[in-house]
């Protein structure tokens, strides 16, 4: 009897909460429906940005490739004319000079895009190949900060590259740890282990530099990663 009187307070409970739900969703039913409304209009608007953002995407993609081939064109030699059939250059800064205004512009026209990462990975790199360390560094550190981690990555070996270059070292060691402990695909580990090893040795921290190489045989005693770094560490004994 006592069991029944529970479920039946329970019961009366629900039954009377829900009374008063409804009761007051149908009070205030234009409040509920303009939440609803409010939240298929933040969805719609959601799968429209991606749609367009994907759309935007292909667009760039086409256009990247393009400036890539040209970016990939060949030098030719000063006794050899340009053909309108095949793309040249007379020189490598020519040529980095011309790809570079389509890579800045690539990325500026479809922000928001990865296609637009990876053009403004290929604009920090040819700025580099201009000798513009300003403009590469500026476009190089956006890209690493990016969501996107594969170019993202590539992007930072090419910024650790540019502090090499104008003797800023101590920040190429941190990118280059960063990397080592968060591998991608495009940057591997070892691949990071050898860049950090080898600005060791041009610093002449050759302890560190071994002991880089020793982690390296110890993570992967067998294979190409361990013969190389086994290769450098007999180098530095001989030195």
């Amino acid at each position: 009897m006592r069991s029944y009187a529970r479920h039946q307070l329970k019961q009366d409970s629900f039954t009377t909460s829900t009374a008063e739900t409804i009761s007051w969703a149908v009070e205030h039913r234009s409040k509920v429906t303009a939440a609803i409304v409010g939240l298929l209009v933040i969805l719609a608007i959601l799968i429209g940005g991606w749609a367009y953002i994907n759309y935007r995407d292909q667009q760039a993609s086409a256009q990247l490739a393009q400036a890539i081939e040209k970016y990939n064109a060949p030098i030719r030699s000063p006794e050899i004319p340009a053909s309108p059939n095949l793309p040249s250059f007379a020189s490598a800064q020519e040529r980095a000079k011309a790809s570079n205004a389509e890579f800045t512009q690539i990325a500026g026209k479809y922000p928001f895009t990865q296609s637009a990462a990876v053009a403004r990975y290929f604009a920090g790199i040819t700025f580099r190949d201009l000798g513009d360390s300003t403009n590469a560094e500026s476009d190089l550190k956006q890209v690493a900060d990016s969501r996107y981690k594969e170019i993202a990555s590539l992007a930072k070996v090419a910024l650790a590259a540019i502090y090499q270059d104008t003797n800023h070292n101590s920040q190429a060691v941190e990118l280059y740890k960063q990397l080592i402990d968060h591998p991608t695909v495009s940057v591997g580990k070892s691949t990071a282990q050898f860049l950090l090893a080898s600005l060791y040795e041009s610093m002449a921290q050759l302890g560190e530099a071994r002991r880089m190489y020793e982690q390296m045989q110890k993570e992967s005693p067998t294979g190409a990663v361990a013969q190389v770094a086994g290769q450098r560490l007999q180098a530095l004994a001989r030195q």
